[in-house]
């Protein structure tokens, strides 16, 4: 069996569940009998640090004396805007010699600020992405992923999204079915995909400030399955098809067609993750037709076909996961 060691970075003014989210997980997954992960917590002098919550973490030992983890992982938090310069000048130094080098939400721009994103395309916390981008242009910046792989580095968006990358690395480590049973047992009956978008439709969407507009969005989101040109669209709202797409883009920042599009990804989703019902079915409910149109929106948004994207995060799968209970102890 091989053991893998997961070091997590503690300063003062990290989120506290960028921490205990993703030691969760693999602190789950070490109860199967085949799988171990080694797990520590190390801040700068080896002295407790106090979350962005007041909640107050005592490290097992200084960065100094933590040795070289199979994983790094840096947490986010407020702690990351204004960081300790002796902490950054640690992970310039030490971020290259691990097999994995991880950051949760804005512990991305602890990893910028050392130099170690460079080149590389990764995700950070939606309301940070654009200072990221900024101030480290020689970073790819992807504001839509909850969470990025690009060789040895993986970064994720904020707060919960580093419980679905840490489920990720495990699966990479020791399987699926070992993943989706921490999942379940966390009550993550979901696992999300990486290049799922941080934001559902209606929140990356701007509301539309006339009245209108704002109808016909909601319209969008309960009838997918409906006639939703830019022409029915425009009739609804009573304006030009040309007056209504420019003003729809202006007050929601996308285009008709863009809108459509994710709220029907979002319909099938839901379809296919929380029913049984037939892909023939959900791709007329979600508005796609047929089944070869919804294959290829999936495909193009998602990486897998419907069929892969419901057997791998369906509430009711067709086979039974392992049982870890006996394993788990209270």
């Amino acid at each position: 069996m091989k053991q893998r060691s997961v070091l997590v970075v503690l300063f003062d003014g990290l989120q506290s569940l960028d921490v205990t989210g993703p030691l969760e997980v693999f602190a789950g997954a070490s109860r199967f009998p085949e799988v171990s992960y080694e797990l520590r917590t190390a801040s700068l002098n080896g002295a407790p640090v106090r979350s962005s919550c007041g909640l107050t973490l005592v490290p097992d030992c200084s960065l100094a004396d933590a040795g070289t983890p199979h994983t790094l992982l840096v947490p986010g938090g407020q702690g990351t805007r204004d960081p300790d310069p002796a902490l950054v000048d640690w992970l310039r130094v030490h971020g290259p010699s691990p097999e994995r080098l991880v950051s949760v939400c804005t512990g991305a721009l602890l990893l910028a600020a050392a130099g170690q994103l460079d080149g590389h395309r990764v995700t950070t916390h939606w309301n940070a992405c654009d200072h990221l981008a900024r101030t480290h242009p020689a970073v790819e910046v992807d504001p839509e992923p909850i969470f990025v792989r690009d060789g040895r580095l993986a970064t994720s968006a904020g707060v919960t999204a580093g419980i679905d990358l840490a489920l990720a690395l495990v699966e990479e480590d020791h399987g699926r079915d070992v993943a989706l049973t921490v999942a379940r047992h966390m009550v993550v009956f979901l696992r999300r995909p990486g290049n799922q978008s941080q934001f559902s439709a209606q929140l990356t969407a701007q509301t539309a400030r006339r009245e209108p507009l704002r109808e016909v969005q909601h319209w969008i989101t309960e009838h997918p399955g409906e006639d939703l040109s830019v022409d029915a669209l425009a009739a609804r709202a009573r304006l030009s098809p040309r007056h209504f797409a420019r003003a729809f883009q202006t007050e929601t920042g996308m285009t008709p067609g863009r809108y459509v599009d994710r709220v029907r990804l979002e319909q099938a989703r839901r379809l296919l993750e929380d029913t049984t019902d037939g892909v023939a079915g959900i791709s007329r409910a979600s508005g796609y037709g047929t089944p070869e149109a919804m294959r290829r929106a999936f495909v193009k948004a998602l990486g897998v076909a419907p069929a892969e994207y419901r057997r791998r995060f369906s509430s009711h799968p067709a086979g039974e996961a392992p049982d870890i209970t006996k394993h788990l102890t209270h």
